[in-house]
């Protein structure tokens, strides 16, 4: 497998767990471009009080990120799973549980060739990452959505069956709360 899950610690169910996805960059944390160093980890405001407030409504939280900065040579695959797991981790303390990040290195435009592909089933807006969660953590598609930044996150959600939600900045736990209905 060419992409991996970062941390798998959720539960499921015998009918299926209803799960939040979540954009990473721009959603989660701040866009810094291409932020893979400790120093660039800046969550976005709300980030930790948004999931925890999933975590308590019974969703699980899944992380789906493009990371084509393994495909430009920009950072190693080791250091972008290595980010991934810190974001895990410093959310942790604050009773936010992510329970997976899948993370596609995959890009057209890679300067390492073992990370080229023209359309990778996993680079949003294939759905690929999200169907390998819904397969992997017993995900029940029909009581789940996506949380995206950008029309590519919304159009992976739409072709896995999930709707999607544009967030556009701001606080994401006063999104998160707003988009449930207080």
């Amino acid at each position: 497998m060419t992409t991996r899950k970062t941390s798998a610690t959720g539960q499921t169910t015998g009918g299926g767990v209803p799960a939040v996805f979540l954009d990473r960059d721009g959603v989660l944390i701040e866009d810094t471009g291409y932020p893979h160093l400790e120093s660039e980890l800046v969550p976005i405001p709300g980030a930790d009080a948004a999931v925890r407030r999933l975590n308590a409504l019974g969703y699980m939280v899944v992380v789906v990120t493009n990371q084509s900065g393994v495909a430009r040579g920009m950072f190693t695959e080791t250091q972008m799973h290595d980010f991934n797991d810190l974001i895990v981790r410093r959310l942790a303390p604050k009773g936010a549980r992510v329970s997976a990040v899948y993370a596609c290195p995959f890009h057209n435009e890679a300067r390492d060739e073992r990370y080229f592909h023209p359309d990778h089933p996993d680079r949003k807006p294939n759905p690929g990452m999200i169907t390998r969660a819904i397969a992997d953590h017993g995900i029940d598609p029909a009581r789940s959505f996506m949380i995206g930044d950008r029309p590519s996150d919304l159009e992976a959600a739409r072709r896995a069956g999930l709707p999607g939600f544009l967030f556009e900045g701001g606080n994401l736990d006063e999104f998160v709360h707003d988009l449930l209905g207080g």
